[in-house]
């Protein structure tokens, strides 16, 4: 399905920093000069204060698109997006997902789409954010936490999206100390290692100042 080059950003889990890296991605292409759209298939939370995932990705972007057009779901509780959906009386429609996508691409050089939750978080009873990725077609990047218990998460993922033949670009550990201690720098050794997969890594960022940023590459 896909039509621009992109990527699709996973994570291992809720505020890991999904978004965060998403929005370094997108500004990083559009530093480069691209033409940049942006896409989330559900935001929920926006009862709760800060900047919206949408708006961020927007704001980092350049791009003009409109809440609809970056995130067609959007629910005010702090939930899975099935359960935000069925709490609002509703229930979210793959092809809707798909066709928003595919239509953010137009006239754009390149695509960062951002999951929800992790890999296999319902985004209907019968459709998983895995299976959104495997529609649009674009290589992972799984963003991860740094310390004590993260080796695990990452190649979890990863051997679920291997085993239906989702491509993986890269994993990415956020945030990354000044300072990384030897537990940190052992699980970014190991993941690479055993999930045989290149990772890389970003540091605290001030998201007031995209311009500060450092570009990242996957």
């Amino acid at each position: 399905m896909a039509e621009a080059p992109g990527i699709f950003v996973t994570g291992t889990g809720t505020e890991v920093g999904k978004t965060v890296v998403a929005a370094v991605l997108a500004r990083t292409l559009a530093v480069e000069g691209k033409r940049v759209a942006v896409s989330k298939p559900a935001v929920t939370g926006l009862e709760e204060e800060g900047e919206t995932d949408h708006a961020l990705l927007r704001r980092a972007s350049g791009s003009d698109q409109s809440d609809e057009e970056i995130a067609p779901y959007r629910y005010d509780p702090p939930a899975s997006p099935h359960l935000a959906a069925a709490l609002a009386g509703e229930e979210i429609d793959p092809e809707r997902l798909r066709q928003a996508a595919q239509a953010a691409t137009a006239g754009a050089d390149a695509i960062v789409c951002e999951g929800v939750g992790g890999l296999l978080v319902p985004l209907s009873p019968t459709y998983l954010v895995r299976d959104l990725a495997v529609d649009l077609g674009y290589p992972l990047v799984i963003v991860a936490a740094t310390g004590l218990g993260t080796i695990n998460h990452p190649l979890l993922t990863l051997e679920s999206a291997r085993a239906i033949g989702l491509e993986v670009a890269a994993v990415i550990l956020n945030p990354w100390p000044e300072q990384p201690s030897e537990i940190e720098r052992d699980n970014r050794e190991t993941i690479a290692e055993l999930g045989a997969v290149r990772v890389e890594v970003l540091p605290h960022l001030d998201l007031g100042r995209p311009d500060s940023w450092p570009p990242l590459q996957v």
